[in-house]
């Protein structure tokens, strides 16, 4: 009797809020994960012992994803590490999730803000993949984190929005440029989620709460739980033909 190995995920991210669903999500399917966090080490570490819980290898690197001067080194790293572990450097699935919020009227936006919410949110993500793409495997999978504010629009988030409507448009070119080697590439687009991304603004600002509500389909705004699971999906054979596509979680936001 033979076992199979696991395949290999990379979440950016990971160790909080709806990357840390993803990450747990991904290792509920049988899927090891490497994930990454910016600052917070003990919170990485929480995650990497509860998807060991479950049965699934898992480690945390630091990455600061809005600087592409450090990609080289951490997938040095990362293919170390994977060598020692799997006899390959290699990995299947990569997850773009990590971000960082911001909430500022068009008119008074900072090109000091501006750059930011670019180098993590658009050059971050281009280019972080452009450095993995040696170390996924044929077959693999490319998973983007859009969000709803690319399709609908709340005042004081024309750049994280746009940067998000950029990911999408690339997503599509990965979808074609990698299909010679059966990589596909999707978007995940979630609505507004109660974590504590953009210091809570979401979960802890009760008329914005109750505002998000009263304009979703599904009458709630979104929770962590409602995420991850589809990513997770995103990485198993069932969705094998799904390729070059946005797919939104936001139980019918603004419809």
């Amino acid at each position: 009797m033979t076992t199979t190995k696991s395949k290999i995920a990379l979440v950016t991210g990971g160790s909080r809020g709806l990357g840390r669903n993803m990450a747990i999500s991904l290792a509920k399917k049988g899927i090891d994960v490497i994930l990454t966090y910016n600052s917070n080490k003990q919170r990485a570490d929480e995650v990497v012992a509860e998807i060991q819980s479950l049965g699934q290898k898992a480690v945390a690197f630091q990455l600061d994803t809005s600087n592409v001067k450090v990609f080289d080194e951490f997938f040095k790293q990362v293919s170390q590490q994977l060598k020692e572990q799997t006899g390959s450097t290699n990995f299947d699935f990569l997850i773009n999730n990590a971000g960082t919020a911001l909430y500022a009227p068009f008119a008074e936006t900072t090109e000091e803000q501006f750059d930011n919410v670019l180098n993590i949110h658009y050059k971050g993500v281009f280019f972080l993949t452009q450095k993995a793409l040696p170390f996924i495997n044929d077959g693999g999978r490319i998973i983007n984190i859009s969000s709803g504010l690319a399709r609908f629009s709340f005042p004081g988030s024309s750049a994280y929005g746009s940067m998000k409507g950029a990911i999408e448009v690339l997503t599509k070119y990965l979808a074609k440029e990698l299909g010679p080697r059966r990589i596909a590439a999707n978007v995940v687009a979630p609505g507004a989620i109660e974590t504590d991304f953009g210091g809570g603004h979401v979960r802890d600002n009760k008329d914005v709460n109750e505002h998000i509500s009263s304009v979703t389909a599904l009458g709630r705004v979104g929770l962590p739980d409602d995420i991850g699971g589809v990513v997770a999906f995103l990485c198993t054979e069932d969705a094998r033909w799904i390729n070059g596509q946005r797919i939104e979680v936001s139980g019918g936001m603004s419809l």
